[in-house]
């Protein structure tokens, strides 16, 4: 009997044209039979063939929902190809995350605490926000002061507000070479200079900065001490205690950007515990858990604290209060903990996958990207290209880049988006492009 699968294809259609969305639940069976007028043996059917499909989930105890969209398939990593494997953005997601956060919204369903949390929040947060901020962002040597913590509604719009605090319009910020390029977009927009400073193996040179200080005077200084992006490499100690030197001296507030710095677990302290008069930390949730609910952070000293906070208010870069309550309470419950131990051992795993098979890339440390030196006589711009044409995408050395000097031949390549036998492939195939020459890619 197919009665239940033109009931199926029935419920399949309002799903498709958005009638049902993802996250809606369904009757309850028996109520659903009565609606549809077949027996409850056949709605029982139904749900199944639902299920099969990959359209509703079914959870013990609450009922039956419309499930998200599956991914689309990888790529054959074949040439053409119209889908791509990203090794450009760097969000991981870990299998049975959406699970574990679906838990922690449980809390949000009492009509009490989702009525506070859909009312306003300002920059401050809440006294219950600020505690579980202070306690996600504490490092070894370094606890922030639960009162001045400031949010905002991403870890770029706390960049930028912070910036805009710090610099005004015309000013200069010094940053490294190579840096996180959405900092030269938000100084673009603000007004402001940038002015790479240069980087050894350790990290920013502080001499350096006290010579960019000197040739005009600098507002700041953008840096990424752990886990620098695009690099990965870490500031030891000793850097960190010369650069704070260097800031102390010349009156210079630093930005210290820890948004990767939850992947090390045996970093150095933060340069804030080295300058704490002189350094605002900033930091998300969109690595920890995920891009699509993020909440950002700005730990300005106090003497700082008023003009980040205007400007994070003036920029509209306030968090929603929906956002702060679920990250306050995830961090509260331990889900965010639960979802870093998962994470840094899925970035371990993929840093082995990688270390095999980027010749010349070498082991790196533990992290969900690897800056690539391409052997001659590749240059970057032509090896994103060629990488393209097999459906891979990855980030040529000239977006980090500030200012106008050449970028290296290298390129990022990130690790975290496709799943790991898919990334394996991807990155046999970027080594077999490197093993080439231009001259190999064919042209059309």
């Amino acid at each position: 009997m197919e009665d239940y699968r033109r009931v199926a294809d029935a419920v399949a259609a309002d799903i498709a044209a958005g009638r049902l969305r993802p996250g809606d639940r369904l009757p309850p069976q028996r109520a659903f039979a009565r609606e549809r007028g077949i027996a409850a043996s056949t709605a029982s059917r139904v749900y199944r063939e639902l299920g099969r499909r990959g359209l509703v989930v079914g959870e013990v105890g609450r009922g039956t929902f419309v499930r998200a969209a599956e991914r689309a398939a990888v790529p054959a990593l074949a040439e053409p190809a119209d889908a791509r494997v990203d090794l450009e953005l760097s969000y991981p997601v870990m299998p049975g995350q959406a699970a574990l956060l679906a838990a922690g919204m449980e809390r949000l369903l009492r009509p009490d605490v989702l009525g506070a949390a859909l009312g306003p929040t300002g920059v401050a947060g809440t006294p219950a926000a600020r505690e579980s901020a202070a306690e996600l962002l504490a490092a070894p040597g370094w606890r922030p002061d639960p009162s001045g913590v400031l949010f905002a509604g991403n870890g770029r719009q706390a960049i930028a507000g912070t910036v805009a605090a710090l610099v005004p319009p015309g000013g200069r910020l010094a940053v490294e070479a190579l840096t996180y390029p959405v900092i030269k977009g938000i100084a673009a927009r603000l007004g402001v200079t940038l002015v790479p400073v240069a980087s050894d193996g350790h990290g920013l040179i502080p001499d350096t900065l006290a010579d960019a200080h000197r040739a005009a005077p600098l507002g700041a200084v953008y840096v990424q001490p752990t886990l620098h992006n695009p690099y990965g490499t870490t500031m030891p100690r000793g850097r960190r205690a010369e650069l704070a030197e260097t800031l102390e001296r010349l009156g210079l507030p630093a930005i210290e950007d820890r948004v990767w710095a939850f992947l090390s677990e045996d970093a150095p302290a933060p340069l804030a515990s080295f300058a704490a008069r002189h350094t605002v930390v900033v930091d998300s949730l969109s690595k920890r858990l995920a891009p699509g609910l993020s909440v950002g952070f700005a730990v300005p000293p106090p003497a700082l604290a008023g003009r980040v906070a205007a400007a994070l208010r003036s920029g509209a870069w306030a968090p929603t209060g929906f956002a702060l309550a679920a990250a306050s309470g995830w961090i509260a419950d331990g889900t965010v903990a639960s979802v870093t131990r998962a994470k840094r051992a899925d970035a371990a795993s993929r840093s082995r996958i990688a270390a095999g098979r980027l010749p010349g890339a070498g082991t790196g440390p533990v992290s969900y990207f690897r800056w690539w030196e391409l052997p001659s006589p590749w240059r970057a711009d032509t090896f994103v290209a060629a990488a393209a044409r097999h459906g891979i995408a990855v980030t040529p050395a000239a977006a980090f880049a500030a200012g106008t000097a050449a970028a290296p031949r290298a390129v990022r390549v990130g690790l975290a988006s496709p799943p790991p036998e898919t990334l394996a492939r991807a990155l046999d195939v970027l080594a077999g492009i490197a093993a080439g020459s231009p001259e190999d890619t064919p042209v059309d």
